[in-house]
């Protein structure tokens, strides 16, 4: 017996959220989007009960743009675990060790299950640490709640119950969402965090929102010295506690870069087997896997810093100095200061968050300059080459590649012009566009990436967040005209598959 059939009483009962029977109206589509939107910033702004105030550590940091939760809150993991378990799937499936085809019904089911087991395991494995391991989420000593006393232990459990809950909401709410409403909603929570950060970036009334800090250098509050002094320019340009001209500017043009590379693409010309005039274009975009396997690079990234965290704390380490394990001082693993990295391999493999981490020539970054280096060449690396190789899972994986769409394309009835009407031959042309401009989508989405945190950018949402905040807008703009324009023409609804 196969691990298909020994596992298939747990994964077909998964709980799942129905599909729609029939067509969803778009207004109704909008009304569960907004009430999911709704949904998510309420839960951002419920504390979790029992955790003492001050003192937390937030695991990932930088990376919450990204990962869309809020430190403190009963989402406090985000879409970590999703995305966590979407990583292993693909790996899995892309060296073909689960042998599930995604063309079985039988086997999506197995599929979507499996997904969803994944996201609990991994919504309970990263709860754990947060919990139990060092002072990351403090629990209270005792708690008194409608007449129950709660020692530590049962604070610390009670904390895991509302995280871990909080996890598998977050995943039945991207259900509902890409079954009954307009897109997906992990796309969703990553524009809502990022926009809430821009916004906070921008307007917020203390030092180190945008417009106060100009307020303040006009009133002389903050002082830039003489425009022609390097300090006077630095506070203009870059400082969070300036004039951040450099992060606003950095913020602009990847709104307008990402948008000129979603436009530009390869149309590949196609015309009807038998409807003489029928005539189409298949489109291949720069930007040909989006922004989204940026997700799982961020989120790799993400679980290693996650781990060095854990390990500064344990085996008698404390979260500052050298990583202790059995008694050993291993700072070539790493070193802590502040709870950050400053040295070893979780130092060197820990992305360039800000200007601040690598601009040693103009203040004390705490490290050698051929240490700032050698980790901006890692994050340029990582970045390029993660983006290049999750992009192509990403394409092989949701049917994006040259077979796939090979497939689709024969099966709506249509033909590349000039070329015999066969999947093969389809496929062959195929070849031709979509595996490079794959790759060289994804290492430029890398890249910029990285410009965009080395540079800064308003409200400190990272390069990544701003990058897919900014595509995954685009992309619900068409898809909300395309939901438009079949509400406005039900014949093209009926051709694409969505009638009542």
């Amino acid at each position: 017996m196969g691990w298909k059939e020994a596992a298939e009483p747990v994964l077909t009962r998964m709980p799942t959220v129905r599909r729609p029977e029939g067509h969803v109206p778009f207004k109704r589509k909008l009304m569960w989007t907004a009430g999911i939107l709704v949904l998510y910033f309420f839960l951002t702004n419920i504390a979790l009960l029992g955790v003492q105030t001050g003192g937390a550590n937030d695991l990932f940091g930088q990376f919450r743009s990204v990962l869309a939760g809020e430190m403190g809150s009963i989402l406090q993991v985000g879409i970590g675990p999703i995305v966590t378990a979407s990583i292993v799937l693909q790996l899995l499936g892309g060296a073909n060790l689960l042998g599930l085809d995604t063309d079985d019904p039988r086997d999506q089911v197995l599929y979507q299950g499996l997904q969803k087991l994944l996201v609990v395991i991994m919504t309970a494995l990263t709860a754990l640490p947060m919990v139990f391991a060092g002072d990351f989420l403090p629990a209270m000593q005792s708690l008194s709640l409608g007449g129950l006393q709660f020692d530590q232990t049962q604070v610390q459990l009670l904390i895991f119950a509302q995280i871990f809950a909080g996890g598998i909401l977050l995943l039945y709410m991207d259900e509902v969402v890409s079954k009954w409403g307009v897109g997906s909603g992990i796309g969703l929570f990553i524009i809502a965090s990022v926009s809430q950060s821009l916004v906070t970036g921008f307007l917020q009334p203390t030092q180190g929102g945008f417009f106060y800090n100009w307020y303040m250098i006009f009133t002389g509050e903050i002082q830039v010295g003489s425009l022609v002094s390097s300090d006077g320019l630095m506070t203009l340009l870059v400082t969070d506690q300036g004039g951040q001209l450099i992060a606003l500017l950095t913020t602009l043009l990847i709104f307008g870069i990402v948008v000129y590379a979603e436009s530009v693409r390869v149309e590949i010309p196609l015309s009807h087997a038998r409807v003489k005039g029928a005539r189409g274009r298949f489109p291949v975009k720069l930007i040909y896997a989006s922004v989204l396997p940026m997700i799982l690079v961020r989120a790799l990234q993400a679980n290693l810093q996650f781990i060095g965290q854990i390990l500064a704390t344990q085996g008698g380490g404390n979260g500052e100095g050298p990583i202790v394990l059995f008694g050993r001082e291993l700072a070539w693993l790493g070193t802590y200061s502040n709870g950050q990295p400053d040295g070893g391999f979780f130092y060197y493999f820990a992305p360039i968050y800000s200007p601040a981490d690598w601009m040693w020539f103009t203040a004390d970054v705490g490290q050698e300059a051929w240490q700032v280096l050698i980790r901006m060449s890692i994050d340029v690396t990582f970045m390029v080459v993660g983006g290049a190789v999750f992009a192509i899972f990403w394409v092989e994986t949701t049917n994006m590649g040259p077979e796939a769409t090979a497939k689709q394309i024969q099966n709506s009835g249509m033909q590349i012009p000039g070329f015999r009407q066969n999947v093969g031959v389809i496929e062959k042309v195929m070849e031709r566009y979509i595996p490079q401009v794959t790759v060289i989508g994804g290492a430029l989405v890398g890249l910029l990436a990285v410009w965009a945190n080395m540079l800064g950018t308003i409200g400190g949402v990272t390069g990544t967040g701003l990058l897919l905040a900014v595509s995954i807008t685009y992309k619900l703009y068409e898809e909300i005209a395309e939901e438009q324009m079949m509400e406005m023409h039900p014949m093209m609804r009926e051709m694409f598959g969505g009638g009542d």
